[in-house]
């Protein structure tokens, strides 16, 4: 276990094995199916309270909407995270090329600048 930066672990024109479980993770949980899962499962949160079933069925549908929670809250720790290594490559591609701009001299900022533009392409 690292305490690096997820954006920065691996190689940068590769996405890690964690990352791409994110992206899909990511992609999933935006889906209108999940959205309707969501739905059904605070409904069936419901219904078992007003049917006062069993406390057994309580703790599931519960621990369900915990665990869902859990993850959820994971995953967009895990995109702000990505979202702002994102922001902060692009930033320092702009201050470069503004700098290589203000000198006249035009050359590998300006090209780290393009590269950075099509950055959330990977994202």
């Amino acid at each position: 276990m690292t305490f690096e930066h997820p954006a920065k672990e691996g190689d940068e024109n590769e996405l890690g094995r964690f990352a791409k479980l994110a992206e899909l993770a990511s992609n999933l949980t935006s889906s209108a199916g999940f959205s309707v899962f969501c739905v059904l499962l605070v409904a069936a949160f419901i219904v078992v309270h007003l049917l006062h079933l069993d406390t057994s069925w309580q703790h599931l549908v519960g621990d369900a909407m915990g665990a869902v929670a859990l993850l959820l809250l994971a995953l967009l720790k895990n995109s702000e995270r990505r979202a702002e290594h994102a922001i902060q490559v692009k930033l320092n591609a702009i201050a470069a090329a503004l700098l290589e701009q203000q000198e006249g001299d035009w050359g590998q900022a300006h090209k780290d600048l393009q590269k950075a533009i099509g950055l959330e392409d990977r994202q």
